[in-house]
C-alpha cells in the first residue's frame, strides 16, 4: 500500500490528512505552508500521491516541491471528477465544494446528498442521484458570526463557541450564543426540510469542525463526519493520479 497526502488549505486552517492506502490515519494541523514545513511532511511520510485542496493564496512553492515527489494534483475546475457540473460557471465553484461532493458521491452514489459543510462559511452543496451538482448557497460560519456581533457593535463581547446553549438566554454571553448557534441550527434545519419538501428522499452529510457546537441542535436526521473533505481528496486523488 502506498501513501497519498491529502492538502485542505482553508480561511481558517491548513491541514493534512495521511492515508496509507485508502485508510485515513491522522490529520495533522499545519502550522504554515512554507517549503520547510512540506518538505518534513514529504520526509517523514515518503508519500506516493498528494492532493491539493486550497480557497486561499497559498506559497505556490509547494506545488512544484510536491509534484516533483510524488503524484502531485492540484483540485480546480479542470479536475476529472465522478459528476457532472451543470451550472453557469463551473469555474467558480471552491475546490472545497468540490470535494465534498466527490465524497458524497463516493460515499453514496444512489441517493440524492445533501452536504453541509462548516468552516468559516456554512456552504450547502446539493447531489442528485445523476451524479449532477446542481448548486446550494453559501453563509456566514459560526466563527464569523460570533466575531461580526463583536466587530460591528460597541459594547457586545467576542464570545467563545460552546454547545451547551440554552433556548433563552440569562445573560449577555448566553444571548449572544443562544441567537448564533440556534439560529445556524434552525437555519440549516430550514434548508434540510425545503429540499427534502422538494427533492423527497434525501441523505444529509454534515462535516467541518464546528460539528461538535452544531450536530446535537439539529433535529433533522444526518451523517456527521468531521473528515469528509479528506476522503472527497483522496477519492479525487485516485481518479487523476493514475
Amino acid at each position: 500500500m502506498y501513501t497519498t497526502l491529502c492538502f485542505d488549505f482553508g480561511n481558517t486552517r491548513k491541514k493534512v490528512a495521511v492515508f496509507l492506502g485508502a485508510e485515513m490515519k491522522e490529520a495533522i494541523v499545519l502550522p504554515d505552508d512554507t517549503v520547510e514545513t512540506i518538505q518534513s511532511l514529504i520526509d517523514t511520510f515518503k508519500p506516493a500521491k498528494s492532493i491539493l485542496s486550497s480557497v486561499i493564496n497559498h506559497n505556490p512553492a509547494i506545488e512544484d516541491l510536491l509534484a516533483a515527489h510524488s503524484g502531485f494534483h492540484k483540485l480546480s475546475h479542470l479536475t476529472k471528477v465522478a459528476f457532472t457540473t451543470p451550472v453557469g460557471k463551473p469555474e467558480t465553484i471552491g475546490a472545497d465544494r468540490l470535494a465534498l461532493t466527490a465524497a458524497a458521491i463516493h460515499y453514496y452514489p444512489t441517493h440524492n446528498n445533501l452536504v453541509i459543510g462548516m468552516g468559516s462559511c456554512v456552504t450547502y452543496n446539493f447531489i442528485n442521484k445523476y451524479h449532477e451538482f446542481i448548486g446550494g448557497a453559501i453563509s456566514p460560519g459560526l466563527e464569523m458570526r460570533l466575531k461580526s456581533l463583536n466587530y460591528y457593535t460597541a459594547k457586545l463581547p467576542l464570545v467563545k463557541a460552546d454547545s451547551n446553549v440554552p433556548l433563552m438566554g440569562y445573560d449577555t454571553n448566553s444571548n449572544i450564543l443562544s441567537g448564533v448557534v440556534l439560529g445556524m441550527a434552525k437555519e440549516m434545519d430550514g434548508f434540510i426540510e425545503a429540499y427534502r419538501e422538494k427533492y423527497r428522499n434525501i441523505n444529509v452529510l454534515l462535516t467541518g469542525g464546528d460539528i461538535v457546537y452544531l450536530a446535537s441542535h439539529l433535529k433533522n436526521r444526518i451523517f456527521a463526519d468531521p473528515d469528509l473533505i479528506f476522503k472527497g481528496l483522496y477519492a479525487t486523488s485516485e481518479l487523476n493520479n493514475l
